[in-house]
């Protein structure tokens, strides 16, 4: 098992993978597959899991679902440490429960979203942080504002962490720059990649983890990847960064749910159908992830 970069201390670091969830042709949870691909995720060189994520479809999910895939990735983890489940919800209080959740099943840190349910002001965006962080776990933020339109400044992670309420980011702006700054202004905070398809140039500015899509499908690449990245071994990470790139950077993209699926099948790993309203890829969209993934296989990718 390799487990350089993780931390027992500060678990959110090192290759957090954001699991896909196997479903069977009915859309029903296959549980049982879902902990033996969290067990080969770890064997294979990767620090922890992160359960119901956007990858992880957890909008279609209904309560008891999400609740027990969080019991099932610590049971095969082997240390709930190694899992953050997502907690986004619509209102705080919900994903307040969440979290509650999460620390009793022992998870090491908990993933959140702004309030996503309308675009929030500062002032909402600290309060929902705040109330989070009272259950107890460590919060990582995930900033998205693709998605949310709710944008975590540098400047207002900076003070949701002298607040207490945070203690990394999950940077998904595509923006490598922000690191910086955010460096700058919360030294403590720790940045991890949000995003596969910027994975090298947010490692050489100072990441310390990496909250993956497709180390699902490649995870021996994608693993000797980061590690390469976070030692500044250019020599080494450079090469294997351009020959992932045309896989990673569908993880970027509106269909990255469908892709990585789609790319576990084709290496052999049951990725499976998504829940409605995601469709199976189709037409040009699904030759590149095919054409992509082939590739990588050829390359001796795995």
């Amino acid at each position: 098992m390799t487990t350089t970069g993780w931390h027992s201390t500060r678990p959110w670091r090192g290759i957090m993978v954001a699991t896909t969830l196997p479903f069977r042709d009915d859309l029903t949870v296959d549980h049982d597959a879902y902990a033996e691909h969290v067990a080969w995720l770890i064997a294979n060189g990767c620090d922890g899991v992160v359960p119901n994520g956007s990858l992880g479809e957890y909008q279609t999910l209904t309560d008891e679902e999400r609740a027990q895939v969080v019991r099932t990735a610590v049971e095969a983890a082997g240390d709930g440490a190694r899992v953050m489940p997502g907690v986004a919800a619509y209102g705080s209080r919900e994903s307040r429960r969440w979290a509650e959740q999460a620390a009793e099943a022992g998870c090491g840190s908990v993933l959140l979203l702004p309030p996503n349910a309308y675009r929030a002001d500062e002032a909402a965006v600290r309060a929902h942080y705040a109330d989070v962080a009272g259950a107890g776990v460590p919060v990582v933020a995930y900033n998205n504002p693709i998605d949310t339109k709710v944008d975590l400044t540098p400047g207002l992670l900076a003070q949701l962490h002298a607040e207490g309420s945070i203690v990394a980011v999950k940077e998904f702006t595509g923006d490598v720059r922000r690191a910086y700054e955010i460096t700058e202004l919360a030294p403590e905070l720790d940045v991890l990649i949000g995003a596969d398809d910027v994975l090298l140039e947010l490692a050489l500015a100072g990441a310390v983890g990496w909250i993956a899509g497709y180390p699902n499908a490649f995870p021996t690449s994608c693993a000797a990847l980061y590690h390469a990245a976070v030692a500044g071994d250019l020599d080494t990470a450079l090469p294997l960064y351009k020959s992932l790139h045309s896989l990673l950077r569908w993880d970027s993209k509106t269909e990255f749910v469908q892709s990585i699926k789609l790319s576990m099948d084709i290496v052999g790993r049951r990725g499976g159908p998504t829940r409605p309203p995601r469709l199976p890829l189709t037409g040009t969209m699904e030759a590149g992830v095919r054409t992509a993934t082939e590739k990588a296989v050829a390359t001796g990718h795995r």
